[in-house]
């Protein structure tokens, strides 16, 4: 006999199924629909939006890549890869600071470090841009290294140090015994138990520098400093009528994203509902 309980269960996993079926198509769709018109052409695009290309011809994929997407590709990764791993370094070794030394003014420093957070870049544009012209900073890769670094410490801070607050000092003290210190504690114990916030902080670094617009468009005026986003922009300016070489371009510079995630979603998911969950 089945209860209504049972019903209940079935109803609820029906739905529960259905929602999640509906997301994964809502998220799936537009980036398959990217991938395919970036295989046909113009007239394919135009005749059916919505059709399946004819043939599959790389054709648009290699006129993308040579009309300047490598070039934005390597430089997004160059200044991806440098932004991110200067600020996860830091702002875990800022976190260690605050949950495992005692450091006057604990308190006030994380306050402080957290108020970047209420800083909108575009407020802060004008005089950024006047000290990086008066330092011989603008338009130099260096320009965008510090921006990316300095916006990205507080939320990254806050997200390692929520992690390590709940992370037993045992093993810490039981080094100190054998003469560890402070450093030796903070590469050898510390970040091999932070493992899971630390991918999640990379990646979450990752997302922002990869697709950050603003900062790349205002303190870079053209040359091999462009990035992605950026190119993509020009791609678009100068081949506007050839939709389906943008569509290419947009995919070259969706793919590295999407693999590092599903390489790394498992530590992903734990490294965010342990850190900021707490």
């Amino acid at each position: 006999m089945v209860t209504r309980t049972g019903v209940l269960g079935v109803v609820a996993r029906t739905f529960v199924a259905s929602f999640l079926l509906a997301l994964a198509v809502v998220v799936i769709y537009p980036l398959l629909w990217m991938v395919l018109n970036g295989f046909k052409t113009n007239t394919e695009l135009f005749g059916n939006p919505f059709a399946l290309p004819l043939q599959l011809t790389w054709e648009n994929y290699a006129k993308a890549w040579n009309r300047g997407v490598s070039s934005y590709l390597m430089t997004s990764i160059l200044v991806t890869v440098t932004a991110t791993i200067a600020t996860v370094f830091i702002s875990a070794w800022a976190a260690y600071g605050l949950t495992r030394m005692q450091i006057p003014f604990s308190r006030t420093v994380l306050a402080l470090i957290l108020g970047g957070l209420m800083l909108a870049p575009a407020v802060a544009l004008i005089p950024l841009v006047r000290m990086f012209q008066a330092l011989g900073l603008y338009n130099t890769f260096w320009a965008l290294l510090i921006l990316y670094v300095a916006f990205r410490i507080p939320f990254t801070t806050f997200l390692i140090r929520a992690y390590m607050v709940d992370l037993p000092v045992e093993i810490e003290e039981a080094a100190a015994v054998d003469g560890a210190g402070k450093a030796r504690a903070f590469w050898s114990i510390v970040l091999p138990m932070c493992k899971p916030i630390l991918v999640s902080s990379v990646i979450l670094n990752i997302l922002f520098t990869w697709n950050e617009y603003l900062f790349a468009m205002v303190f870079t005026s053209g040359g091999d400093l462009q990035t992605l986003p950026i190119g993509l922009t020009n791609l678009m300016s100068k081949h506007g009528t050839e939709y389906p070489v943008v569509f290419a371009g947009m995919t070259i510079a969706a793919i590295p994203v999407i693999l590092l995630f599903f390489l790394t979603q498992k530590y992903f998911v734990r490294g965010l509902a342990d850190g900021v969950g707490k």
